[in-house]
């Protein structure tokens, strides 16, 4: 259990889970579990007969499901430990808390089919963002995987490039034709179409400034009046609006 988010055994970066985005924390711990080859145990559990002297891999095994036992221990915020507190095994505590804050089978298995519509039904708005769809795009993929769900990046890149604004049409096409899309992931899709939107943002403010500029030159020369023109103007209005002949009677 962690108050602090930090532990003084190796684990100063722990994801701490606070009772919220559960999702999001548990994919965090796998990864994490993964990284100390403790994953496997802690998803599957391990037979343990208990022998008078066990030999030396049921040892090992009881070792690192400590290990992983103690990891979601410290991972918690204190108030939350109590669920947790009789587990023996890092399975039994890692069921435990699946269980509550995912939800039993049937709950998972309704909120995978909201999560798989809306991942199918998705499309970027005209006023969408690259960075703010592949987010939205992004989100439900993580959840629909925290639920159990196996989808690649292959499905994921898919999706995403049949539903981009026409916009993209052009990096599109480049993507399809340059990449082998079974080995293309999603942040390589991410980065191409950012860097794309980036040039096209680039590209649309120097045509402003390149316009607004030209629109000040021209409102300039509208204003400004030739010298020559400028003279002659007033010797015109000298002689018309200046003072009139005088008309001498010849008598």
């Amino acid at each position: 259990m962690a108050s602090n988010g930090a532990s003084s055994n190796g684990y100063s970066q722990l994801p701490i889970f606070k009772g919220v985005n559960y999702q999001f924390w548990e994919l965090k711990m796998k990864t994490l579990f993964r990284s100390q080859e403790l994953w496997e145990l802690v998803e599957n559990g391990f037979e343990d007969t208990k022998p008078t002297e066990p030999d030396a891999a049921l040892k090992e095994k009881r070792k690192k499901d400590a290990k992983a036992l103690f990891i979601i221990q410290q991972a918690l915020e204190e108030e939350f430990f109590s669920r947790i507190a009789s587990a023996t095994t890092s399975k039994e505590a890692w069921d435990i808390l699946k269980s509550e804050y995912l939800g039993d089978k049937k709950v998972i298995k309704v909120r995978l089919q909201t999560l798989r519509r809306e991942f199918e039904t998705s499309l970027m708005s005209d006023k969408e963002s690259a960075q703010d769809y592949l987010s939205r795009v992004s989100r439900v993929v993580q959840q629909m995987r925290a639920y159990g769900e196996k989808i690649s990046d292959e499905q994921v890149v898919g999706k995403v490039l049949r539903s981009l604004t026409k916009k993209y049409d052009y990096i599109v096409t480049a993507i399809e034709e340059s990449n082998d899309l079974e080995k293309y992931s999603f942040d390589d899709l991410m980065g191409s179409l950012l860097a794309h939107e980036e040039r096209v943002n680039r590209s649309s403010e120097k045509k402003e400034e390149q316009a607004f500029v030209s629109k000040g030159e021209s409102s300039k020369d509208d204003q400004t009046v030739p010298e020559e023109v400028e003279e002659g103007e007033v010797s015109r209005g000298r002689g018309r609006g200046g003072h009139p002949p005088v008309i001498r009677n010849s008598s």
